[in-house]
């Protein structure tokens, strides 16, 4: 296929909704998409220069506190419980594994604040 011809059907993917452009959700059409990503990773870049290293380790930092406020002890528990359980199984996910299982989680210990 050309790359003429491979350009068309990402085109006809964009246009029935697809995101075929990493960084382009919401282009409706490959060319909005290829735009739409272009501008997002030049507002990243523009943001990384403005804050430096520091200026995210603090935003990592304060959304990691907002976290821990609205799940509270009881809701990573919940969490941990989940994940131990689809680590122990690595064919199917902690809440499938609990559900096949007859195993309560209750998620929305660890879905406050959503």
């Amino acid at each position: 296929m050309s790359s003429q011809q491979e350009r068309a059907e990402l085109d006809r993917r964009a246009r029935e909704g697809e995101t075929v452009v990493p960084g382009g959700t919401g282009g409706k059409s490959l060319e909005a998409q290829e735009h739409l990503a272009q501008g997002r990773s030049r507002g990243g870049q523009t943001r990384r220069e403005q804050l430096g290293t520091e200026g995210y380790q603090e935003m990592g930092s304060k959304g990691g506190q907002t976290r821990r406020e609205q799940l509270g002890t009881e809701g990573y528990q919940e969490m941990g419980r989940k994940g131990g359980l689809s680590s122990t199984v690595l064919t199917e996910s902690g809440g499938e594994r609990a559900a096949s299982e007859g195993i309560d989680i209750d998620e929305s210990k660890f879905m406050r604040g959503q």
